[in-house]
Parts: C-alpha cells; structure tokens; sequence
C-alpha cells in the first residue's frame, strides 16, 4: 500500500519533479489540487525553516495527511543577505520577478561585492506536529544585467561559475542537479526510506470502533 504525501503546492511541475524523483518508492504524490479549499498559510517567519514547517504542519492537520512543502530565497552578502525570505515579495507584495531583479540591481549599483547564495528548506510534516527537515544551498554570483530566458525569479542575475552560466542559462536538468532546491530534494530522497519508516510511526493511529446495530 503506497504512503499519500501532499506538496503544499498547486504546482504541476513540483508534482512532476518529486513523483520522478520518488518513483522507486511506494508513495502517492498528491497537491493541494486534489483537494477541496483549504484556509490560506500566512507565510510570516523570519526563517526559510519557519516558513516551509508552517506551511507544512498547517497543512498537514487540516487535511490529515503527511505534508511536504519548501521555502526559498536569494540572500545577497552586501545587504546582510536581504531579501532572504521576502525574495518572492521584495519589491511589494503583488511583485513581478522583472520588478524584483529591477529593485535588486538598483540596490546594488555600487556594490563590487556580488556574492549571494539561494536557500531551500524543505519540511515534512505529520498531522501531529512532528517534522522533518532538509536543506540545501547553492553558492553564485550576482551580474549586474539579466542574462537568460529559462528559470524565474532571480534566476537571471545568478550567476554559476562552475557552469559559467546564470541559472537562466541552463537546462531544467543541469539546475535541478546544482541548485538549493535540487540538493534539498537530493538529501530528501537519499533518506526515504527511513523518511517513510519515521511517517509511519508518527502518523496518529485511530482506533477501529465496530458499528453497533440494534
């Protein structure tokens, strides 16, 4: 019988890339779409780790399943890595990433030091409350124009010296093998098994009450 885990997430393409990567284990990869409405989460941490758990333990009692959800960010060195958790919301709640990449160039314009790193945490939580986490890191440089079309966010303006290509330069499969996220879900997958073992125990355990007829 295959476990349900729920990616706090409308995303088709996040359901593809975790249902690949896990497609050697008995899981089910569900999204929120395959449920009714659910309150929204308030994404206010002052963490990635807060954020993803919030997301993921919210959610997690709301639906009584095991929940997955991640949270990330671009966090610049010259600006005490701002934006950090506001990436997606840095130039204003209803942001776009053109209008993000616009206030971040503009902040850096007299800054010589353009070393940033993006920041995944990915948390797995059950209805109970327990969780666990993974994270993942990657180390880049920041160009002073958008080069690239593929990726979003600020993909544009991160650049990989090891591939000497911002992220909006490579293919989905180069960047999912470097970047924050794809080494998250690496360690993610890596533990599995074990995760699926921790899943089990710490699900609640409802009792069976026989029905009782007249």
């Amino acid at each position: 019988m295959k476990q349900v885990l729920v990616l706090a997430t409308t995303n088709k393409g996040k359901k593809r890339e975790i249902t690949e990567l896990l497609k050697g284990f008995p899981v089910e990869i569900r999204t929120l779409d395959d449920f009714g409405p659910i309150p929204e989460v308030i994404e206010d941490g002052e963490t990635f780790d807060e954020n993803a758990y919030k997301k993921a333990s919210f959610t997690a009692r709301i639906l009584g399943y095991p929940v997955m959800a991640d949270d990330s960010g671009l966090c610049v060195e010259a600006l005490d890595n701002a934006p950090g958790v506001y990436s997606a919301r840095y130039a204003g709640e209803e942001a776009t990433d053109a209008q993000n990449v616009e206030k971040l160039l503009d902040a850096l314009k007299n800054e010589e030091n353009r070393k940033a790193h993006f920041q995944c945490v990915i948390s797995i939580a059950v209805p109970t409350g327990a969780a666990l986490t993974y994270e993942g890191r990657c180390e880049g440089i920041l160009t002073r124009e958008a080069q690239g079309e593929n990726g979003f966010g600020y993909d544009p303006l991160f650049f990989f010296p090891e591939f000497n290509k911002t992220f909006a330069q490579l293919s989905l499969e180069e960047k999912g093998k470097v970047s924050h996220r794809g080494k998250a879900l690496q360690e993610m997958a890596r533990e599995m098994d074990k995760i699926l073992d921790w899943i089990d125990i710490n699900m609640p355990q409802f009792e069976r009450v026989p029905c009782k007829g007249k």
